[in-house]
C-alpha cells in the first residue's frame, strides 16, 4: 500500500474561492484521489476537494511559516 501524506477528507463548511490550475496539475490531482480513495477505503474523491487538506499540511510543516506565524 501506497504512504500518502493525506488521510481521509472531512467535511467542514467551505468558504468559496475559485482558481485556474495547469491541467497536468489538475490531472495529478486526479490520480491522488483515486490513490488515496483506495488506500482508505473510500470512494475516490472529487479531486478538488484535495487542495485544501494539501495546503493546511503544506503550511502545517513549512517550519519557516510556523517560525513567523508565532511572531506575528
Amino acid at each position: 500500500m501506497t504512504k500518502l501524506k493525506l488521510g481521509p477528507i472531512e467535511d467542514d463548511k467551505p468558504v468559496k474561492v475559485t482558481l485556474e490550475l495547469p491541467a497536468g496539475l489538475y490531472r495529478d490531482l486526479v490520480v491522488y484521489a483515486e490513490i488515496l480513495g483506495r488506500g482508505t477505503g473510500q470512494v475516490p474523491i472529487d479531486p478538488v476537494r484535495l487542495i485544501v487538506p494539501m495546503l493546511e499540511r503544506f503550511m502545517a510543516t513549512d517550519r519557516g511559516f510556523t517560525k513567523a506565524r508565532k511572531i506575528n
